[in-house]
């Protein structure tokens, strides 16, 4: 049979298939296909099967010199962290791993040198699931290194499904940043032909070279085409595809840039202004615990008790920013409990209220529900951040505040993460 990695041609009565050879199973085989998905073949169906190549693997790992230094150019730093991004084929699984060094990114990316002098530096090699506040904390050293080294800016890769809280997390501890921080993904590896890997990250290092302020920003597909990237900032930013190239968008704000892949060019949408102030560091308390919890119906007391002995807890609330704690009829008997549950919580620990809605403002002043939740303590009225920021920005008000100003400090805009008002604009853009 074949050996794992080999170029493969298998023919049935209905189709012929070329790919990866990945593994064999008791009743078909898997191959990677040119596209980059998985497909299986029961082995009844099979008419004809050929080799076409060595397995790739047993090639050897290519190795990369460094590149010597254009002095005209200005230096970004390239963070690498992991992800789909820095990622190929695992031959035993047919999926991708994160595995290339920072030398292997330089490698897939040639016109990076053209751009600027590329030093890239290795923080971590994870998938991005696999994140905690710890690594913020890591990545945000890094970044202050290669500031005070007389970087330009920094291009941060990192894997994409927690990629908009790290940019969250980055916004508040590196406060007053005075160059661009720029987190780059890829929904596709780089190893196959759909990849969006060069266009994200060869974008991320033109918005560098053209910016003249600090800030922690995303940089991601603007649509399924290869043509432009958008520019966003890093507490606005949400992932809201699985899949989709273009799966981030702007939440309740407007776009900073579009970059235009092809001629370079950048579109300006804001005008980004320079801090006076002196750039430091705000870190995580790693051991801070701040829970998550979406209010749905039918919800039990004791889904809110298990956070008793957190230090904060967010609620995705419904609509405005509400959770069903009312007792209106002899079936909603456990909502009573909710409502003695949730201000228990709010006394002994800042409760924050959010919308699951995504887009939107919180108002707890317009009906009933929201009115009892403000009598309870509950926090975060008028504001209109992600779920997904609000988490990270009371993990990170506690690990850097006292309890008692939590509040006032939560519902203050401290990264441009709440706007002064909803713009119709920014829905769905």
């Amino acid at each position: 049979m074949f050996k794992q990695g080999e170029l493969v041609e298998i023919i049935t009565a209905s189709q012929q298939f070329k790919g990866v050879f990945i593994k064999e199973e008791k009743d078909f085989l898997v191959l990677k296909l040119g596209s980059g998905y998985n497909v299986g073949i029961a082995k009844r169906n099979i008419k004809d099967k050929k080799s076409l190549g060595a397995p790739k693997h047993e090639a050897g790992e290519e190795k990369h010199s460094k590149e010597s230094q254009n002095d005209k150019l200005p230096l970004i730093s390239l963070l690498h962290t992991g992800g789909t991004i820095a990622s190929k084929v695992d031959y035993n699984t047919g999926a991708v791993i994160a595995k290339f060094t920072p030398e292997d990114i330089l490698a897939l990316f040639p016109e990076l040198k053209n751009l600027a002098n590329i030093n890239s530096r290795l923080i971590s090699n994870m998938l991005s699931e696999n994140m905690r506040f710890s690594h913020y904390n890591l990545i945000a050293k890094a970044v202050e290194h290669e500031a005070k080294e007389g970087a330009k800016g920094i291009i941060v890769t990192h894997g994409t499904d927690t990629l908009h809280y790290t940019a969250a997390a980055l916004s508040f501890i590196l406060e007053n940043v005075s160059i661009p921080v720029v987190l780059v993904g890829s929904q596709r590896s780089s190893d196959r032909p759909s990849s969006d890997s060069a266009s994200n990250l060869l974008s991320a290092a033109v918005f560098i070279t053209h910016c003249k302020a600090g800030g922690v920003f995303v940089c991601m597909h603007e649509n399924t085409s290869d043509e432009s990237c958008l520019i966003i900032e890093g507490v606005n930013v949400r992932k809201m595809h699985s899949s989709r190239r273009d799966a981030f968008r702007p939440i309740n704000k407007g776009l900073v840039a579009k970059v235009d892949y092809s001629s370079k060019k950048i579109e300006w949408v804001k005008d980004l202004k320079k801090s006076k102030e002196d750039s430091k560091l705000r870190l995580f308390n790693e051991n801070i615990k701040v829970g998550l919890v979406k209010s749905i119906p039918n919800m039990f007391a004791d889904a809110l008790e298990s956070y008793k002995d957190y230090d904060g807890l967010v609620i995705e609330g419904t609509g405005l920013g509400h959770m069903g704690f009312s007792e209106v009829d002899e079936h909603t008997k456990e909502n009573a409990e909710i409502g003695k549950s949730l201000k228990h919580l709010a006394g002994k620990m800042p409760v924050v209220m959010t919308s699951q809605t995504i887009y939107g403002r919180i108002d707890m002043n317009v009906y009933s529900t929201g009115r009892e939740q403000l009598g309870m303590g509950i926090i975060g009225n008028y504001a209109d951040m992600t779920p997904e920021t609000a988490y990270i920005k009371l993990a990170w008000l506690l690990s850097n505040y006292k309890k008692e100003e939590i509040k006032a400090l939560f519902e203050k805009d401290l990264r441009r993460e709440i706007s002064e008002r909803s713009e119709k604009e920014s829905f769905l853009i």
